[in-house]
């Protein structure tokens, strides 16, 4: 029996931010009974409203409807009881509100629909376990020796199944929600891991994503660690990504980017090439927080520099070698505290953009996309906020009024950050982001 419920949505930092009910409500809530300040949607890391910001003192502080998706009410299996999560999306007067990032991804998704076309998407997510007792990043101990994680152990099956019982319990949970979690990994970094999401629709795939971060961060807790997604938990180890798969069905179910071949169609180009051209824009929603652009370091395995390539992990868009009908581009710039439905709206934006203007992407960069001379993706906090702010591209893809919102949102974090020390910084956004 279920003993509590609650509703949640992402705000424009990709949080869940929602309210709790008792479980008696439940079907109240599934007609749209819900509500919480429209502000809700746009507060900074600290959980405080935005200054000056227009959703507050302006507008009364006004309140908009929560609807749940039509994911309906899913388990949250790391509770210590029965409970259940609604995710929903804001509504103001009876429309989508403007600044919900998921009502940003789905207004860029129905550009597709009203071509004909359809979006499928997967996600590799990776993460860190880290000591959940400590208020700074530490590695975990060993569950099965006791000892403190100290190595980095990439791709080894021992370091993987010393923590067996938590993946078990995680797979448990990821079945329960509907999410669906394919193969893990042990990744470079200390205690460092990494989880596919099988492809599936552009939305649900966005919506797996956010929740599979809450499941990861909840089932953690349940098992004594704490997870970290920050970009950067440790600046002389790995960082961590969040890697995108797209490909784009006609009307017909046929792969837009599938040619037969190992090159693929114009189309992946194209696409290719409207990805590359809104970069530098996008960075922001790539690496949200001062910590993020500490992982854009050479050499790393993150991108830093604007390219693409076939099979080339060094490069920011990489069409991985697959059979041709399962053709893709892979997206590897964001980090793994990305908001996920911003993530997927700037990138298909950008990508379907790149295809209806027949976007030249340049040539394919083969070998060590490190060595050669490109144009950078912004590599400061600072930066990426003015790309944004200034950016008509982004204005093309995202509302003007969300794009205010978080650029509002991101100056107000930037000056409360200032004023604490590195290590602090680290500590704070550890398992916040």
């Amino acid at each position: 029996m279920t003993a509590s419920v609650r509703v949640a949505l992402a705000d424009l930092n990709g949080r869940a931010r929602g309210k709790r009910f008792p479980s008696a409500d439940l079907a109240k809530i599934e007609k749209g009974a819900a509500r919480m300040p429209l502000s809700v949607v746009n507060v900074d890391m600290f959980g405080c409203d935005i200054e000056d910001s227009p959703l507050v003192f302006e507008s009364g502080d006004a309140d908009g409807t929560l609807m749940p998706t039509d994911r309906g009410a899913v388990p949250m299996p790391w509770m210590p009881r029965p409970a259940v999560l609604v995710p929903v999306t804001m509504f103001q007067d009876d429309a989508p509100f403007v600044g919900d990032p998921r009502a940003a991804l789905q207004s860029v998704l129905a550009r597709f629909a009203q071509k004909g076309l359809h979006v499928v998407a997967a996600t590799e997510l990776e993460f860190m376990l880290v000591d959940g007792s400590s208020p700074n990043p530490l590695p975990p101990k060993d569950p099965v020796t006791g000892q403190r994680l100290s190595t980095e152990d990439v791709n080894d099956l021992s370091a993987l199944d010393a923590f067996s019982v938590f993946f078990d319990d995680l797979y448990d949970g990821a079945e329960a929600m509907g999410i669906p979690a394919q193969s893990a990994l042990s990744e470079s970094g200390v205690g460092q891991f990494e989880v596919n999401l099988s492809h599936g629709d552009a939305l649900r795939a966005a919506d797996d994503t956010w929740l599979f971060k809450q499941l990861v961060q909840g089932t953690a807790r349940k098992h004594g660690f704490a997870a970290s997604f920050l970009a950067k938990p440790y600046l002389d180890d790995a960082g961590n990504g969040l890697h995108i798969h797209l490909s784009v069905l006609d009307g017909d179910g046929r792969n837009m980017f599938d040619d037969g071949g190992v090159l693929g169609t114009d189309a992946l180009r194209h696409g290719i090439g409207g990805c590359l051209a809104h970069m530098p824009a996008s960075t922001l929603i790539f690496a949200p927080h001062g910590p993020s652009f500490d992982r854009f370091v050479d050499a790393a395995h993150a991108p830093t520099g604007v390219a693409w390539g076939y099979d080339n992990r060094t490069v920011a868009v990489r069409v991985p070698n697959s059979p041709p009908i399962a053709r893709r581009i892979e997206h590897r710039v964001a980090g793994g505290d990305t908001n996920p439905y911003l993530l997927f709206a700037v990138i298909l934006g950008a990508m379907l953009e790149g295809i209806d203007q027949h976007s030249d992407p340049g040539a394919p960069v083969a070998g060590n996309a490190y060595a050669t001379d490109l144009a950078q993706i912004p590599s400061t906090w600072e930066s990426a906020i003015a790309a944004i702010e200034n950016s008509d591209g982004i204005a093309r893809i995202l509302p003007v009024s969300l794009i205010q919102y978080f650029v509002g949102t991101k100056r107000q974090e930037l000056r409360k950050i200032a004023e604490m020390s590195d290590a602090d910084r680290r500590a704070f956004y550890l398992t916040r982001a």
